[in-house]
This record gives structure tokens, C-alpha cells and sequence, in this order.
């Protein structure tokens, strides 16, 4: 599209009349018949003459907030060219034109058809321009105007901080500065006096005041003493108008704290620290913490930190963390890697509180330089603290809630962050997780004496963004009930002596639990009920965990009784009591004069059967000849399993002989071939059984060799007829079995016995070789080579 630029010339004859303006009586929709206007004319005689052009309407000032119903009147714009006739029309442009403000074209009347803010928008600039309606030509240069919005009190002030806290000396003077408040009027401060903002205390006197105009909290009391009462709260309010009936007001709170006297300055413990910090950090990211040493305690021991010098002065800012006393440095604006890397800054440590009388002693306040490394990597969430500790009793019920952690995502987005347990440390599942909250709740019973402390790892991960997450370990903490009973420390198996006297001590019982009380363990020992009475032994309790078991009478014979089992009872003093039942095992022996074990059962064995020497030796020989006939009868029995399968003909007996040996399968051409089964005399005779004494009873029968192309079955079937008729076959039953896989299957056979096709004889010498399992086949086999030779 080609545009032509065009030059609009204006020529004006003289000059203006003054402005004249004044207000509407009354809105209406109709236009009001006659108003004042003003005139745009030549006045003066002695200038050149030139076009005559003039332009007149009534008012270009609107208040804001109209609420009347109708459209608000602007004023109406006329040209002396205008003859009524309806041949002009007129034109407006600018601000708010054909929307905010419309023109009557044919009477050039102006009105505003919304609300209109002061706040929003003060001044319209608006141009208005008379054309020739048949031509679309001006009759009139184009004129600019300006409507202003008068202001009205609608918005109330606004103090920049909804909470202020401020120290001041304990002790101060009357007049000592506090801190300054401040509040802001959204209204014209040049139109009346909705914008002028008046201070006033609404609490906290006696003690402070505030000046009117400034906003300059002071103090108002002498001798204020911070031992006596520490805080102050003081809520001041800031009224428009001057402060008169009607104005609109804000308020706010001002937290003071009365601080104690300063002897001592801060020291860094170092001169240079160093911290990291992602560029994506928001403002407000603290990256890391100072901390300057101060020999007072309490109050007098509080540091404020600032930033006095450095290249990233504007960059970074400093607090005060009030309850460790530490500097917080912190973003103050968003970093880019890519335009610094490196910041340095000087950090001051100095007491906000230093009474006058003291500084003889030197500044109170010490300097450090604080170097800061922009990293450009995206920060995950971050959790409140660096390690969580958590307790919990181990008789709590599963989804008993232990604690919580907390995470947050650092970065300017503040991303949801969801939580979950690492199992991998927690591979048993003993504990759950909120992913909303961060509640940390169990999922299975406890046991201290198991477990004491269970280290998991919490994860952040943020949902937007599942790559960015971080961990924090958790440690808890099992606390300890009462859930086991004491018992002994050890198996106790003692010996009481025949001889021994009542109220011996024979042992000394120690006990043993795996609880752990707050106040240590606290054992009893006691005989159980069942046995108290009638009792040989007696248990005393010590009083120190221990006891001691003590023989109740005089003198035991190993012959009537020659062990005793003694139960003994050990519970506990925590809550609920917890106890055990403990059985302490007491043989009688016979002892020396010192005390001394010397026999226990080795008589019990001989003299109780009333057997002598001799008798035992007897009875040590018959046992001896019957382990002698045993022996010799088991060898019998293994020289005759190796004889032959037949000694005789009338040895007869089942014989199962069983051919277990897998083939190799088609490809198995050496392990066994169908020419065996056609060629029996590939037999040799000379070859015997390796499993037995080798004994040739007969010769074997000399059968015909097959054709090759003898069906399998058949040549089964004719093998088995031949042995039921042959005379020397053995005299019992042999029972062979053939796995026979039949013709016709899609797979052809899988029997090695085809694999291998023969064509003439083959020799069978390598079945002898197979060892004893193969020996019938390569006997018979060998039998028919033997019969072929012959």
C-alpha cells in the first residue's frame, strides 16, 4: 500500500479570545438551547488580514465517578462557517474518540458516554475539524483541544508496608527517633486537598508519637525500660483531607522493640567468604549465611548486617536473621550468567543499638568481603531444612502421622512441589508420605529392638517439571516401650555336691532386656509359683539385676535324683510389667573335700543295675561277634551278586533288564545304528560283561541276517518270536523294551536307529567298549559275526 504524505497548513487571523468556561446546572440528553461560548477572532486592527476562522463551546472540565444516568455534556464545538443549513459536518479524533467521547456531527455538541477515573487516565487530547458534507473537504484547519478530569476524593492512603518494625534504646530521651512511616494518596495532590495525607496514633501512647505531616514515629515517654515491658505495638493511621471530617483513612502497624545497652563490637571470624548461586534465583533467594561474633549476650548481641560497597551493591541485599544473629544475603534482582559471572561485595556487622558512653572503645562494627559465583543451572525445590529428625513411639498403629517436611521451588515460577519416599531406603516399606503435604505417617508396625533409627531420603520433585527435584535425609528415631521380658543372660547348667550344706551359694544369675528405660533396668528374681513350695533350692534377689539360687537343705543323693530343674521367674519394673519364666538346670555330683565336680554319671551307669565287671565284659564280647557275623554275612551276599544272571536252568526268577540311555538324536550317528539290530553277528564272543565274573555258559544262537530293507516292526516282531521259541533262551522271564515311534508322522522319525543307513556289514567291536549296560548287544551282535565267519 503506497501512502502520500500531505502537509495541512493552518492560518489564523489575530489572536484567541481568553478561555471562558462554566459548570452545568443540569445534565440532560436533550442540548441545551443556548450556552456561553468561546470565541476564536482577530482583535487586533493593525495585523494583516487573513482568513477568518473562529471556533466556540462551553465547558472541557468533567469530574470523575459521573453517576448520573444519562450521558455527561462536554461542551460543543462551532465553526462561523456554519450557516445552519446542514452543509457542515463535524468531525472528532483523539483519545477516546467514537468510544469515550462523541460528536454530534450536525451541531458539534460533545458527550462523554462512560465513567471516566482520574487515576486511570487525567487528560484527553482530542482534534476536531469541520468538513464540507457534500465534498468531504475541511472548511476548517484542524483544531486540538484538551479536556482534563477533575479529581474528587475516592481513594484512601496507603502506607507502603502493611507491618513496620523498628528498635529504639531502653532508657531513651524523649524525641528519639523511631522509624518514619509512610502513606501514599492516589488522588490529585493539586486539586484540593484529597491527596494531602495527615499522621495520627491510634495506640501506643503514652509511650511514642508521631508527626503529622512527616509520618515520624518518636518516643514520648522518659525512662522506657526494656526489663519492665520489651514490646511495643503502635498502630497509626494516615487520614486525606487534611485530616478533616470526612477524609478517608488507611492504618498500619508498627512493631518496636526495646533493645538492651552495647558494650562490645562484632568481629567476622573471617575476612572473604564465598557463595554460589543460580542465575534463575528469584529475588529473595538467600544463597548464604555470615556471621560476625559478638561478646555480649541477648540483646546486646544483636548485629545488623548492610551492604556499604561492591560491584553487585545493587544486585544483592543483606538481612538480619534475628534469631541466629546471622547475615542473610539474599537476590535483590534477577541475575543473567550470561552478562556477570562474578560479584563482590563488602558486608558490614554493626549494632544498631550503641550507647554513646561506649564508643571510646572503638566502632562497633567490622567489614567483610563476600564473593558470589553465578551458576547457570536451573535450582530445584528446597527444603526448610538440611536434615529432618523425627521421633516415634514403636507401639504406634500403622498411619500414625510422625512429622512432615517442607520444600519449595526457589525459582521465579514457585512451581507445586510433590513429595515421595526413596525405596531404596526404604526397602521394607515401613513408611509412607504425603505427596501433597509432606506428612511423613507409618505403614507397618515398629520394633525398636529391631531398628533404632531409620535413615530414609525424602524427594522434592517439582509436578511442572519432573527433572527438577531434590533430597533431604530423614531421620527417625524409635522410642522405647516396654514390649520385651527380661531373661536370663545365659543358658545356666551348675552342680550342687552330695555333701553340700543349706544356704550354699552353687551360681549367680545374671538377666538380660532387649528394652531400653529411661531409668535403666530394674530386674526381680523369684522361684515360680509351681515350685516355690516344696522346693531343694531357694532364689535370692539381690537387688542389683542379680541373684543367687542357694541349696535348701543338707546333703542330695545323685541316686534318688541326679538333675534338677529349678524355674525361675525374672520381671521388670517398667510399665507394664514384662516378665519370663527361666529354667536353671542342677545336677548332683560328687565333689571333693574342696568343692571341687569330681563324677557326675559314671557310677549312675554301673551301680543303680547292680552289674559287675565281668558281666559288662561278656556282654562287650557278644556284641563284638554279632558286628563279626554281620560283616562276614554282607560279604557272602556282595561275592554272590556277582555271579551270572543264569547259573542254571531252573534258576528262575524275574529279570527286568531296562535300557535307559538317551539317543543322541538324528545327528547322533556314532551312539547307535539300526545295523546292529540287522547284523547280530557283528557279535563277538570274546568280549564278557564287565559287571560280573565272566562265564560263558552257552553259545548263542546264530540267527540270519536281516535284509535292509526290513520294516522295523517286523524285524521286531520276527527278533521276539525267534527268542520265545529258541531253546536256549533263558528259563525266565525277559521282558525288552522297544520304543517303536511308528511311520507316518510329519516329523519323520526322530530315532537315532535311522539315522544311519548301512549298506554291508559293519563291525561292533565299539559296542563292547560301551560298558556293561551295552554288554547283551555286543554279545549277540558279536554271536552273529561269529556265525557269519563260520
Amino acid at each position: 500500500m503506497r501512502t502520500y504524505p500531505y502537509i495541512l497548513l493552518l492560518f489564523w487571523v489575530g489572536q484567541p479570545y481568553p478561555t471562558f468556561s462554566s459548570p452545568l446546572s443540569k445534565r440532560t440528553s436533550d442540548f441545551p438551547a443556548k450556552r456561553r461560548a468561546l470565541e476564536l477572532s482577530a482583535n487586533s486592527r493593525n495585523e494583516l488580514s487573513r482568513s477568518k476562522r473562529s471556533w466556540m463551546w462551553n465547558q472541557f472540565f468533567l469530574l470523575e465517578e459521573y453517576t448520573g444516568s444519562d450521558y455527561q455534556y462536554v461542551g460543543k464545538l462551532h465553526s462561523d462557517q456554519d450557516r445552519g443549513d446542514g452543509s457542515l459536518k463535524y468531525i472528532l479524533s483523539g483519545d477516546g474518540a467514537g468510544d469515550l467521547f462523541i460528536i454530534n456531527e450536525n451541531t458539534g455538541d460533545i458527550q462523554a458516554t462512560k465513567r471516566l477515573d482520574r487515576e486511570e487516565k487525567p487528560v484527553y487530547i482530542l482534534r476536531a475539524q469541520a468538513v464540507n458534507r457534500r465534498t468531504g473537504r475541511p472548511v476548517e484547519p484542524e483544531s486540538e483541544f484538551i479536556i482534563k478530569i477533575h479529581d474528587i476524593n475516592d481513594n484512601e492512603p496507603i502506607f507502603t508496608k502493611d507491618v513496620y518494625t523498628a528498635t529504639v534504646p531502653e532508657m531513651a530521651d524523649v524525641g528519639t527517633f523511631v522509624v518514619q512511616v509512610t502513606a501514599t494518596d492516589a488522588d490529585d495532590p493539586t486539586y484540593g486537598n484529597s491527596a494531602k495525607v495527615v499522621y495520627s496514633i491510634l495506640q501506643g501512647q503514652p509511650y511514642f508519637s508521631v508527626e503529622s505531616e512527616t509520618g515520624i514515629i518518636k518516643t514520648a515517654l522518659l525512662n522506657m525500660d526494656r526489663e519492665n515491658r520489651e514490646q511495643y505495638q503502635v498502630v497509626i493511621q494516615a487520614k486525606d483531607m487534611g485530616g478533616q471530617m470526612g477524609g478517608l483513612s488507611g492504618t498500619t502497624t508498627v512493631n518496636i522493640t526495646l533493645t538492651d545497652v552495647n558494650d562490645n563490637p562484632p568481629r567476622f571470624p573471617q575476612s572473604t567468604y564465598q557463595f554460589k548461586t543460580p542465575e534463575s534465583s528469584p529475588p529473595g533467594t538467600p544463597i548464604g549465611r555470615i556471621k560476625a561474633s559478638d561478646a555480649d549476650v541477648g540483646e546486646n548481641a544483636e548485629i545488623e548486617y548492610s551492604i556499604t560497597d561492591g560491584e553487585g551493591q545493587d544486585m544483592f541485599d543483606v538481612i538480619t536473621d534475628q534469631e541466629t544473629q546471622e547475615g542473610i544475603i539474599t537476590v535483590k534482582k534477577l541475575l543473567d550468567f550470561e552478562k556477570k559471572k562474578v560479584y563482590t561485595l563488602k558486608v558490614e556487622a554493626s549494632n544498631p543499638h550503641v550507647e554513646p558512653r561506649f564508643l571510646y572503645l572503638g566502632p562497633f562494627k567490622d567489614s567483610a568481603t563476600v564473593r558470589i559465583v553465578v551458576d547457570d543451572v536451573d535450582e530445584p525445590p528446597v527444603f526448610s531444612k538440611l536434615a529432618y529428625i523425627l521421633q516415634i513411639r514403636e507401639d504406634a498403629q500403622i498411619n500414625t502421622t510422625i512429622g512432615s517436611v517442607s520444600a519449595q521451588d526457589p525459582d521465579a515460577a514457585r512451581n507445586p512441589v510433590k513429595y515421595s519416599v526413596d525405596r531404596h531406603t526404604d526397602m521394607d516399606r515401613i513408611f509412607n508420605i504425603d505427596s501433597g503435604n509432606g506428612s511423613i505417617f507409618t505403614s507397618k508396625l515398629l520394633d525398636r529392638e529391631t531398628l533404632l533409627w531409620h535413615n530414609i531420603t525424602v524427594i522434592a520433585t517439582e509436578i511442572n517439571n519432573p527433572k527438577q527435584s531434590s533430597r533431604v535425609p530423614l531421620y527417625i528415631k524409635v522410642l522405647d516401650v516396654n514390649d520385651n521380658a527380661p531373661e536370663f543372660a545365659e543358658f545356666y547348667e551348675t552342680f550342687v555336691c552330695e555333701k553340700a550344706k543349706a544356704d550354699q551359694l552353687i551360681q549367680t544369675l545374671h538377666a538380660v532386656d532387649k528394652d531400653d528405660p529411661y531409668s535403666g533396668h530394674q530386674f526381680s528374681f523369684s522361684l515360680a509359683p509351681e515350685a516355690a513350695s516344696g522346693s531343694n533350692f531357694t532364689v535370692q534377689d539381690n537387688k542389683d539385676n542379680t541373684a543367687g539360687i542357694l541349696t535348701r537343705k543338707n546333703g542330695y543323693n545323685r541316686h534318688e535324683m541326679s538333675t534338677y530343674l529349678l524355674p525361675v521367674v525374672i520381671s521388670d519394673n517398667d510399665y507394664p510389667v514384662q516378665s519370663s519364666t527361666g529354667t536353671v538346670t542342677i545336677r548332683v555330683c560328687a565333689c571333693d573335700h574342696h568343692g571341687n565336680m569330681q563324677s557326675c554319671h559314671a557310677e549312675a551307669l554301673i551301680h543303680p543295675t547292680g552289674l559287675s565287671t565281668g558281666a559288662l565284659v561278656a556282654i562287650l564280647l557278644c556284641i563284638v561277634i554279632l558286628l563279626v557275623t554281620v560283616v562276614l554275612f554282607a560279604a557272602l551276599r556282595r561275592q554272590r551278586k556277582k555271579e551270572p544272571l543264569i547259573i542254571s536252568k531252573e534258576d528262575i526268577r524275574d529279570n527286568i533288564v531296562s535300557y535307559n540311555d538317551e539317543g543322541g538324536g538324528e545327528e547322533d550317528t556314532q551312539a547307535f545304528d539300526i545295523g546292529t539290530l540287522r547284523n547280530p553277528e557283528a557279535m563277538e564272543d570274546s568280549k564278557s560283561r564287565r559287571d560280573i565274573v565272566p562265564e560263558a555258559l552257552f553259545l548263542p544262537r546264530r540267527t540270519p541276517t536281516a535284509r535292509d530293507n526290513t520294516d522295523v516292526r517286523d524285524f521286531i516282531n520276527q527278533r521276539l518270536k525267534e527268542n520265545d521259541t529258541d531253546p536256549t533262551a533263558p528259563p525266565y522271564d525277559s521282558l525288552a523294551t522297544y520304543a517303536y515311534e511308528g511311520t507316518g508322522s510329519v516329523a519323520d522319525s526322530l530315532s537315532s536307529l535311522e539315522s544311519v543307513t548301512t549298506d554291508g556289514d559293519q563291525d561292533y567291536d565299539y559296542l563292547s567298549d560301551w560298558g556293561p549296560r551295552f554288554k547283551k548287544l555286543a554279545d549277540m551282535y558279536g554271536g552273529m559275526d561269529s556265525d557269519k565267519d563260520s
